[in-house]
């Protein structure tokens, strides 16, 4: 399953006043008020971005800011300062070094591969930004944000596949296809804080609470 196809599931699924929702609102301010100061006119790449993200955050009319949806296929954008571009997170040759701003992305670099792809997304992404702003789901809170079960992450690969095949868990439907359901599978790998402050050296981490539990990472820096 692409990283286009999980986004449009999850938005599908997640309503403008949902517990989901909420929680980025909360984190958009955070991001809001770390460019608060920077000056204008301001480009923002947002990597896996969808015009329907930046509508909830009520983001989508700014004077003098540029956002760039990057997905590996277009979006549809309605928007005079939304603009949608195909490419991989992995190796974005549309753009040169440094030429945004600031690189922004919710819950995607766990869903690029292994952490070999996870390294070359975050090359990418301090090479094209002057900063950023990563968000990714935290691989220590107890229930896996995609399958919605305990400590599914932590499960045997053989037994996830049987659950995806048997069950419709999380945001998936069942498949009987066992290949499918491998891939999908091996499509999402969490991240931990080592992991994400390894991949993103000097940066700052913010841990995203829930229930008094860090839920989401954040990495930022510049």
């Amino acid at each position: 399953m692409s990283i286009i196809n999980i986004l449009k599931k999850a938005a599908d699924n997640t309503k403008g006043n949902s517990p989901a929702t909420k929680l980025r609102r909360k984190r958009f301010l955070i991001f809001k008020s770390l460019i608060a100061l920077l000056p204008r006119p301001l480009s923002i790449l947002d990597i896996g971005g969808t015009q329907i993200f930046w509508e909830r955050m009520n983001f989508t009319e700014e004077p003098d800011v540029k956002i760039v949806l990057l997905n590996l296929f277009k979006v549809e954008t309605t928007y005079k300062n939304l603009i949608s571009v195909q490419g991989d997170a992995r190796r974005i040759d549309a753009f040169t070094d440094q030429e945004f701003d600031v690189v922004f992305s919710n819950s995607v670099i766990e869903h690029v591969g292994g952490y070999y792809q996870q390294c070359q997304m975050a090359k990418e992404v301090k090479r094209v930004g002057k900063r950023y702003f990563i968000q990714t789901p935290n691989r220590f809170f107890p229930i896996e944000p995609h399958f919605l079960l305990p400590f599914f992450q932590f499960f045997p690969s053989g037994l996830k596949i049987f659950l995806v095949r048997h069950f419709d868990i999380g945001w998936y439907r069942r498949t009987s296809d066992k290949q499918k359901a491998a891939q999908l599978v091996n499509s999402i790998r969490l991240l931990t804080e080592k992991e994400l402050k390894k991949l993103f050296p000097g940066a700052n981490i913010y841990k995203e609470k829930l229930f008094g539990l860090t839920k989401s990472l954040i990495v930022y820096d510049g």
